[in-house]
C-alpha cells in the first residue's frame, strides 16, 4: 500500500504522535518506519490526495510536533512511497546523508524573506540620478525625441532596475548573513528583488530576527519586507 512521508527523524526522537491526525479525508493513524539509526513518520496514503487546506494543515501540524521535541528534516506536502519496503531502502541507501543533514539542522529553523520595492520610486530614484534617463524621458515628454527614444529609455530603466535590485539585495543579504548558518536563493518573481531562506540557530534567532526589522526600517517606506518564520527548514533539507 502506497506511503505518506512526513519526515525523517533519528531513532533517538521521542515521536510523540498521539493527538495528530494525518492527511486525508479519513486519515490513517501516524507510525515510524525504522531502519538502523533513522526513522521516518509516515502514514497510510490517502487516494486522490489533493493540496487541500486541510491536509495542508495536517502535514504542518505533524512538523511543528515534530520540531518542538527535536531535530526532523520536513519532507514538502504530497511525497508518497510505494510502500515501506520502499522507505526501508531509501533509508538504508541514504543513511549517511540524512544523518549528516540532521546534524546541520540541529537547533535550527527556517526563516523566508521576500521584499520589493514601490515601482513608481524606483523609476523616481533612477530618473534623478541617471543622467541618460532623464534626459531621454525629458526629450519624449518635449516631443523631441527620436523615434527610438522610448525603446532606448525602456532597455535603460531595465537595466538600471535589475542592476539596483541585485545591489539590494546583496546589500540585505550582507546584513543578515552573520545570523544564520546558511541561506539558499531563488528567483525573484513579480516586483520581489530578494527571494532568501536563511537556517537561523535558536541562539541567532532573536538576533536575526532584529536585524531584519533594522533593515526594513533603514530601507524606508517604499520597501516592503515580507519576513515569514520560523518555518520547518524545507529549503535546507
Amino acid at each position: 500500500m502506497a506511503v505518506y512521508i512526513y519526515s525523517i527523524t533519528g531513532k533517538q526522537h521521542p515521536l510523540r504522535l498521539d493527538g495528530l491526525s494525518g492527511v486525508g479525508e479519513s486519515p490513517a493513524a501516524l507510525r515510524a518506519v525504522t531502519a538502523g539509526p533513522l526513522c521516518a513518520v509516515v502514514s497510510d496514503a490517502p487516494e486522490d490526495l489533493r493540496p487541500k487546506r486541510r491536509d495542508v494543515l495536517a502535514h504542518q501540524e505533524v512538523q511543528k510536533r515534530l520540531m518542538a521535541d527535536g531535530t526532523v528534516l520536513p519532507m514538502r506536502f504530497g511525497l508518497i512511497a510505494e510502500n515501506d519496503e520502499a522507505i526501508l531502502l531509501a533509508l538504508e541507501q541514504n543513511a549517511a546523508d540524512y544523518t549528516d543533514r540532521l546534524q546541520v539542522l540541529e537547533g535550527c529553523t527556517e526563516y523566508h524573506l521576500k521584499a520589493s520595492q514601490d515601482e513608481d520610486a524606483l523609476l523616481r530614484q533612477i530618473l534623478q540620478e541617471s543622467d541618460v534617463a532623464r534626459e531621454l524621458n525629458e526629450e519624449i515628454r518635449g516631443g523631441t525625441a527620436d523615434p527610438d527614444a522610448s525603446l532606448q529609455l525602456g532597455e535603460l530603466v531595465a537595466q538600471e532596475v535589475q542592476a539596483r535590485q541585485e545591489a539590494l539585495a546583496a546589500g540585505v543579504v550582507e546584513a543578515l548573513r552573520p545570523f544564520a548558518r546558511t541561506l539558499e536563493t531563488s528567483q525573484p518573481t513579480g516586483s520581489d528583488f530578494i527571494n532568501v531562506s536563511f537556517l537561523v540557530t535558536e541562539e541567532q534567532e532573536e538576533a536575526f530576527v532584529t536585524s531584519e526589522l533594522s533593515v526594513a526600517h533603514q530601507m524606508g517606506d517604499d520597501f516592503d519586507f515580507r519576513l515569514n518564520g520560523p518555518l520547518p527548514p524545507y529549503s535546507f533539507v
